[in-house]
């Protein structure tokens, strides 16, 4: 009696504990695609969620991308030219994002070959960031290693909000198979035979 008093007792502590420390703020960046609106489909998802998260993104503006270095530093005769001075002024920003990032989110689309993207699971990985890859199924096998490297593979925006919700918070879903879902413990029996 006394242990289950002592242990209800620490509990109520360590709820009261969490309940009062300001929950941290994820930072969490948003690579890949430029093409559609997942970024927003994640935003949406943060704020419906109240989640603490921040977004951050490279500059999705195809156009400003490839200009910027052009335009600020001046015209350049040789495309490789124009296109180094753009990349290495995005890099500033990507590579501080994303080393600043606790988890790093890269979107494949099918209709275009994000080689940046690609780029951008490699240098997170490198850096031993916690990486979520969003991609359509049929290109899987395509980013088989880059899937290796990610903690979570997920098919649409939708799936990153709720893994991003259940990481930071324990919160999940309904299942999304429904009342297909069957608990592991009942499909394949218990884990720990003596728990």
């Amino acid at each position: 009696m006394f242990i289950n008093t002592a242990l209800r007792s620490k509990s109520t502590l360590v709820k009261r504990a969490f309940s009062s420390t300001p929950e941290k703020v994820w930072n969490v960046y948003l690579s890949g695609e430029i093409h559609s609106d997942w970024r927003q489909v994640i935003a949406d998802g943060v704020q419906s969620k109240a989640l603490p998260v921040k977004l951050t993104s490279p500059n999705t503006s195809h156009e400003d991308s490839d200009d910027c270095g052009a335009i600020i530093l001046g015209m350049e005769e040789k495309r490789p030219n124009w296109d180094k001075i753009g990349a290495s002024m995005n890099g500033i920003r990507t590579q501080n994002l994303i080393k600043d990032a606790d988890i790093v989110v890269v979107r494949f689309g099918e209709k275009y070959r994000q080689w940046n993207a690609a780029f951008d699971a490699g240098y997170a990985a490198a850096l031993n960031k916690s990486i979520i890859t969003l991609h359509p199924p049929n290109i899987s096998h395509m980013l088989k290693e880059v899937n290796a490297s990610a903690s979570v593979v997920c098919e649409d925006a939708e799936q990153v909000v709720d893994t991003l919700a259940y990481v930071i918070r324990g919160e999940l879903p309904k299942p999304r198979d429904g009342d297909d879902f069957v608990p592991i413990a009942d499909r394949l029996g218990a884990g720990n035979p003596n728990p």
